[in-house]
């Protein structure tokens, strides 16, 4: 982290709504990819972390209440997680059962959670809906969306170009689909939870409306062409 700092990269820190806060890098560093901080009156919880954390990005999170909880999407993100739980007074990590092998750098912050929906906060609950990896998670947000929910999902549901639209894959890298079993699951997950807007892993790969709508119109598609591509 302090090598990239040194070599220029540096937080970039947007609004993305009231209480909820994106955490980038400039210039881009890997794949592009974006923290969320979603800020309540009872603790902020930080989902995903990246690969840089400056003192500008420390200031910032601190003038918004800090960080209480680090949670995942899944285990890509898990590269910074100590540094970020360090700078923030040692707050709890919480990482998946399912994902505990992908865990690289043991530290007493650290909580295994059982894959039961939890709710971190009031109104903040983590949902593991596996596909991407085991453990994969969406967050939802009761209060995102000026009150009708939304969603942060990283790529384990990743919106698409096409705003309208989500998708889901084994392997982004790879282009490996998932199997229709495991598309159903996700879907089963999050159909508990009302959410209208969906925020992925990259800047601007949001649906702003209908979000979950969307999950379930594109599920129904994905699963059709599985099943038709015999």
């Amino acid at each position: 982290m302090d090598a990239l700092i040194r070599e220029g990269h540096r937080n970039e820190v947007r609004v993305e709504e009231d209480g909820l806060l994106g955490i980038g890098i400039e210039p881009s560093f890997s794949i592009g990819q974006r923290a969320l901080l979603v800020q309540t009156d009872h603790g902020n919880v930080l989902y995903d972390c990246i690969s840089v954390l400056d003192r500008s990005a420390i200031a910032e999170i601190e003038d918004r209440g800090g960080i209480s909880y680090i949670c995942f999407s899944h285990p890509h993100f898990y590269d910074s997680m100590v540094e970020f739980s360090q700078a923030f007074g040692g707050v709890p990590i919480i990482v998946p059962e399912a994902d505990r092998e992908h865990v690289m750098r043991p530290d007493p912050a650290i909580d295994y959670w059982d894959g039961s929906p939890l709710e971190i906060v009031p109104g903040v609950t983590l949902i593991q809906c596996g596909g991407h990896f085991d453990g994969s998670a969406v967050l939802h947000w009761a209060d995102g969306a000026e009150g009708r929910g939304a969603l942060l999902v990283g790529d384990s549901i990743t919106v698409v170009p096409d705003r309208r639209y989500v998708s889901f894959m084994t392997s982004y890298p790879n282009l490996i689909p998932m199997s229709a079993e495991k598309v159903e699951k996700i879907v089963e997950a999050v159909t508990p939870y009302d959410f209208d807007r969906i925020y992925g892993g990259w800047w601007g790969r949001n649906v702003m409306s209908g979000g979950k709508e969307a999950v379930r119109r594109s599920a129904s598609r994905y699963v059709q062409h599985i099943a038709s591509s015999g």
